[in-house]
């Protein structure tokens, strides 16, 4: 996606916010708002959001795992199952 062709002023913005939030609710892009010509803000709709928020936190989990990884905070499969057969065992 080309931020390029969806940056407005903070007057667009309060000029014509119904229609830029029409217009983001019904599929379109983000767009960037810009403040004494400085990029200030980002609008974009409630599913792009959240999607967004979803790929973040899926992302964090990744490098994660990724550091625990590298810090040597594993266990094996096997020895993992192991552990769960012992457990159930003993709660019985």
């Amino acid at each position: 996606m080309k931020l390029a062709t969806h940056i407005r002023p903070i007057s667009y913005l309060k000029a014509h916010a119904a229609e830029i939030v029409r217009d983001l609710g019904a599929g379109g892009s983000s767009m960037v708002i810009t403040q004494n010509g400085e990029a200030k803000a980002v609008l974009q709709d409630i599913h792009a959001y959240e999607q967004t928020q979803e790929t973040m936190a899926l992302l964090k989990i990744l490098a994660l795992g990724q550091q625990q990884l590298a810090d040597g905070r594993v266990t094996p499969l096997k020895e993992a199952m192991a552990q769960v057969k012992s457990r159930r065992r003993t709660a019985r």
